[in-house]
């Protein structure tokens, strides 16, 4: 029995000190595990760092090799000329009446080109017809200098078409796809000089806010000054976020930006509303809130319908003609059965949505609505019109 006892007691405190153990562990775990943010972004994705940007180009090209669908000579004054001018170039002496062809086209070539692109890296550009060119399908662009806002050449395009639209056309009827009168060359473009621009050496970074708010940009230097045990980063406008480099980071600013742009920080936002007139699109934030204010929502409908009636004489009789005969139904709808609702002060954008949804209100009233509720003095944000 002392020897049963024994062991129970020694079983007991093995189990014990093993509960305690994967306790131990469960604790540790729950601590090394990363926490979820539920709204949090990436600073990488919320701000835009300075000097690395794209730039935009442009060019003015001619289009080759269509199928009788490029500009009418006749009419393209502009197109006549260049092809003229690109023949003379060529050695090709060419007279006005020796120019008849619809196999060429008029195009502008435009491209953006990435930061830090180098020498011979190539780009994707995008050509688009500026004459009456019906088709740029099969068509394959000349040689084009690629110019930058500064008026120099930082690429060259040339190549072959790709076209995404078609037209079939017969003799009643023309189908069309897409846009056939634009087209893209994948990697049409190739670099020639380089945007001057070194991020190793400097001292300040200085980050973009897309969407400016003095919280957002506080709560960014808050997260990089605490990942970085410095004061290195403060807000200068709602922006705007200054980063002075710290010593550890000397001459390698590239390591800064890689290890600060993936921290996580709640980007805050404005009670606002943003309504598209034209397409009735109504878009409210999570913030917009509603003071205490009654809404009733009516309006008069008048429906007239008209159904004319033929009117003709009975058989075999001597007298009477065929008459059209109008008649005329009028409908009215007064909105009667529209409901008078109030709504509590601080009620959130569910309770606005539910609400004015019970009115069987539709995206048109509900613009004049909020337009009604803002003169108020009920609504709690701001009211954008796109």
């Amino acid at each position: 029995m002392n020897s049963d006892k024994t062991s129970g007691r020694g079983r007991l405190a093995l189990a014990l000190r093993l509960v305690a153990a994967t306790a131990a562990v469960f604790v540790a775990l729950s601590f090394s595990l990363p926490s979820s943010a539920g709204a949090a972004s990436r600073i990488k994705d919320i701000v835009d760092f300075e000097g690395i940007r794209e730039n935009q180009l442009v060019g003015y090209g001619l289009v080759v090799g269509l199928n009788g669908t490029g500009d009418s000579l006749s009419n393209g004054h502009f197109t006549k000329e260049s092809l003229q001018s690109m023949l003379n170039r060529l050695g090709v002496q060419t007279t006005d009446s020796g120019l008849d062809s619809k196999n060429v086209a008029a195009v502008m070539v435009t491209a953006n080109m990435p930061p830090f692109s180098r020498q011979g890296s190539r780009i994707d550009v995008t050509v688009s017809s500026l004459g009456d060119a019906d088709n740029l399908l099969g068509g394959t662009l000349l040689v084009t200098p690629m110019l930058g806002a500064d008026g120099e050449v930082y690429a060259v395009a040339q190549g072959q078409l790709a076209v995404g639209g078609f037209t079939a056309q017969g003799n009643a009827e023309t189908v069309t796809k897409g846009v056939p009168t634009s087209g893209r060359i994948a990697n049409g473009a190739i670099v020639e000089r380089e945007v001057a621009f070194e991020i190793g050496d400097m001292d300040v970074v200085k980050l973009s806010l897309k969407n400016p708010d003095f919280t957002t940009a506080r709560r960014i230097s808050q997260a990089v000054n605490a990942f970085l045990g410095t004061t290195a980063a403060r807000p200068s406008d709602p922006k705007t976020v200054q980063l002075h480099v710290p010593d550890n980071y000397r001459n390698n600013v590239v390591n800064l930006l890689t290890d600060i742009e993936q921290l996580r920080i709640e980007p805050d936002q404005m009670a606002r509303v943003l309504i598209d007139e034209q397409s009735g699109t109504i878009v409210m934030g999570e913030n917009v809130r509603i003071s205490t204010v009654a809404i009733a929502q009516g309006s008069l409908t008048i429906r007239i319908t008209e159904t004319p009636q033929v009117s003709q004489p009975g058989p075999f009789a001597e007298v009477g003609t065929t008459t059209t005969v109008d008649r005329t139904d009028v409908q009215i709808d007064e909105g009667q059965d529209k409901r008078l609702t109030v709504f509590n002060e601080g009620v959130t954008l569910q309770d606005l949505v539910n609400g004015l949804n019970a009115l069987g209100i539709g995206p048109r009233d509900l613009i004049t609505i909020l337009q009604a509720i803002k003169a108020a003095g009920a609504l709690q944000a701001e009211i954008q019109v796109m």
